[in-house]
């Protein structure tokens, strides 16, 4: 399944793309009229908070998650909900911008990572993208824990 968070869910965007959705997230001078485009073209579910942008996308037979809390957990407990997660596609997405992210390997990342980092990690990520090095550090199991916690 694939998303578009407006605007005012950056922090759920990235929590989905975490779990490994493709979560579209719109710069802040994208229009409402352009999400809605973005949305049908890409057969993406739109996630809203936004009441106007509810009604026109279900006029526009857009598939739209809409919800009132502001709090990230009862958002992102919301979502998933509604979905199967597959667990091997955690952490398969860049952040950032959403691109997936590849293997690549020690040595080509010496000089873009902290020393303590490069010296004490063995497996690395990169988005070709954005070029943001990924590894699993402390906040691995705490992202996993809560996900978990929240798909139940």
């Amino acid at each position: 399944m694939k998303f578009l968070c407006d605007r005012m869910l950056g922090s759920l965007a990235k929590w989905l793309r975490i779990i490994g959705f493709d979560t579209y997230f719109p710069n802040s001078e994208t229009s409402d009229n352009e999400l809605l485009d973005i949305a049908k073209k890409e057969n993406r579910t739109l996630i809203t908070r936004d009441v106007e942008l509810v009604f026109n996308a279900r006029r526009e037979n857009i598939k739209v998650i809409n919800f009132k809390t502001t709090c990230l957990d009862e958002q992102l407990k919301l979502v998933l909900k509604q979905l199967k997660i597959d667990k091997k596609l955690f952490l398969s997405r860049c952040t950032l911008c959403n691109s997936l992210v590849t293997p690549i390997k020690k040595g080509e990342i010496k000089e873009k990572v902290p020393k303590k980092v490069f010296e004490n990690k063995e497996k690395f990520w990169i988005c070709k993208k954005c070029d943001k090095i990924y590894w699993i550090g402390s906040h691995y199991e705490k992202m996993k824990s809560k996900i978990k916690n929240l798909s139940n």
